[in-house]
């Protein structure tokens, strides 16, 4: 019985490193996509529109956004390359591109979208592409998050973890888009604040993991430190 109990502990230390970069991937990526952040610009820019017509605008923008996540993610390492952008480098921007992100999520303030009744009329069938999918479900953050995520795994089952977070993400946002009403309602305002308060403060601790882990390196480059 002992045997049994020591080769299942040890097998699920063996799954744990997996299942922390999934948790990893998982909550980064939550918090840049913002799903539920998206709720109300989706509302007030489909206020209008027959709900045929908003389902068609949840729909183009999450393709949208799954299109250019994983375009990113399976090329981020490529543009590297070509550019000559090192990871270490990645890493300090995003770090502080996560950082004023989060700052702005905790003071629970969303992106706003000017648009008037002429706008929507006139681009009812681009409002999904941008700004809707691009730049907000779509975003820098996420952009960023995408390619740090495939930067950092090890292994073609993390990397596909990571794909498989972003399609699950999307996904997610699809059905809160089309059940954004109801979702609004259920949370409210004052839910929506804390909401956004509490994921703008795992964005800044992810931010300063990022930071340092690529600033380190550099600094040790710099000083020639082993």
């Amino acid at each position: 019985m002992s045997f049994k109990l020591i080769s299942v502990f040890r097998s699920n230390m063996t799954a744990s490193p997996l299942f922390e970069f999934a948790l990893l991937s998982f909550i980064s990526l939550f918090t840049m996509v913002n799903p539920i952040g998206v709720i109300p610009v989706y509302t007030a820019m489909t206020a209008k529109l027959s709900p045929q017509e908003s389902h068609r605008v949840a729909r183009k923008a999450s393709l949208t956004a799954l299109f250019i996540l994983l375009a990113f993610a399976l090329t981020g390492q490529l543009i590297f390359r070509f550019f000559s952008i090192s990871t270490n480098s990645l890493r300090v921007v995003g770090g502080v591109i996560f950082f004023l992100m989060g700052y702005e999520m905790l003071q629970a303030r969303l992106s706003r979208t000017q648009f008037d009744d002429e706008t929507t009329h006139e681009y009812i069938n681009d409002i999904s592409i941008t700004p809707l999918g691009i730049p907000i479900i779509c975003g820098p953050g996420a952009i960023t998050t995408s390619i740090l995520l495939m930067n950092e795994s090890k292994s073609p089952i993390e990397s596909g973890i990571v794909l498989g977070v972003i399609i699950l993400l999307i996904a997610l946002t699809y059905f809160l888009l089309l059940g954004a009403k109801q979702v609004t309602h259920l949370i409210g305002e004052n839910g929506n604040k804390v909401m956004l308060r509490l994921m703008g403060l795992i964005v800044m601790v992810i931010a300063v993991e990022f930071f340092f882990s690529g600033l380190t390196p550099i600094i040790q480059g710099i000083l020639k430190i082993q």
